[in-house]
């Protein structure tokens, strides 16, 4: 199913999408009894999903305002950096990279993990904020989102899957200045803004995680065009190595890598501008489309 954070009517509410018929249904109206957020459905949903019928005629999309799927996720989002073989090789190309410097080192040993703070978030169709005298170097990063539906610590590989509630199309934004200047990666991809996240949430069941087809543009210039087949560590692998030592939580989310094609990898960059729309489209999961104000 595709599950979407919405405001009807002056509330905040969870529902059902059909991106085809463009209507959602509220919750409340599939299961029969409310529902909190989405983290609060994520919860609940093992016990609840064989209650839920699309029994009402639902909201037509264009009488809606579509939220991020989880507009304040309750900690920070976990992200992996240089993920992708041909991006880690653009990335050390670049010298933005205060890790490796080589070709011979720029794929990690092991995942590389850094997080974002909630407060990032935005939906699609938002605007990010442009940095004005702060940076003049942004950066978009297309990616897949797993968000985690049963939590635990010491997670395996074999066991990870039956973790994932499900997936989400992520835009890491970055300031390469900053990531540059304070030699990590924390500062610039946490500016407010820097986490359009969207368009819904579909569910591990309708789409095969380890074989998506992952596109970006901006304006109407291809940039990114990957497979998540190509990533160095697998989704079961992350979740293994976030879980050896920190416990997951239902909600949380992980942001699993961009692929080659970033504005820092082209000579001379392209980074972004006022104006410019960064549109991310994954096989099933939809599309997400942000301009910079």
């Amino acid at each position: 199913m595709k599950f979407v954070t919405f405001q009807h009517d002056g509330r905040r509410m969870v529902g059902v999408i059909d991106p085809d018929t463009q209507r959602v249904w509220p919750i409340e109206s599939v299961l029969g009894g409310p529902v909190r957020d989405m983290i609060d459905l994520i919860r609940h949903y093992d016990a609840a999903k064989g209650e839920m019928t699309l029994g009402s005629v639902g909201i037509p999309l264009a009488d809606v305002r579509v939220d991020a799927p989880i507009p304040r996720p309750d900690r920070n989002i976990f992200c992996v950096g240089k993920n992708y073989h041909d991006h880690a090789h653009e990335f050390t190309r670049s010298g933005f990279d205060a890790g490796s410097k080589v070709a011979a080192d720029a794929i990690p040993e092991a995942p590389i993990f850094f997080t974002k703070p909630p407060e990032t978030v935005i939906a699609n169709g938002d605007p990010i904020r442009y940095p004005h005298g702060v940076s003049d170097s942004l950066d978009y990063e297309a990616e897949l989102g797993v968000v985690i539906g049963k939590g635990g610590r010491g997670i395996t590989k074999a066991d990870a899957y039956d973790h994932v509630f499900g997936y989400v199309i992520i835009n890491d934004m970055t300031a390469r200045d900053w990531q540059s200047r304070h030699k990590q990666w924390f500062l610039g991809k946490s500016f407010d803004t820097f986490c359009p996240m969207g368009p819904w949430l579909v569910t591990a069941d309708e789409v095969d995680a380890a074989n998506l087809a992952l596109r970006c543009w901006v304006n109407d210039e291809l940039r990114q065009n990957a497979n998540t087949r190509d990533l160095i560590f697998d989704i079961p692998t992350m979740i293994e190595t976030l879980s050896a030592g920190i416990t997951l939580y239902p909600g949380d989310i992980i942001a699993t890598g961009t692929p080659a094609g970033v504005g820092i990898g082209f000579n001379p960059p392209k980074f972004l501008k006022p104006g410019d729309r960064v549109t991310i489209e994954i096989d099933g999961l939809g599309r997400l489309s942000n301009m910079l104000d």
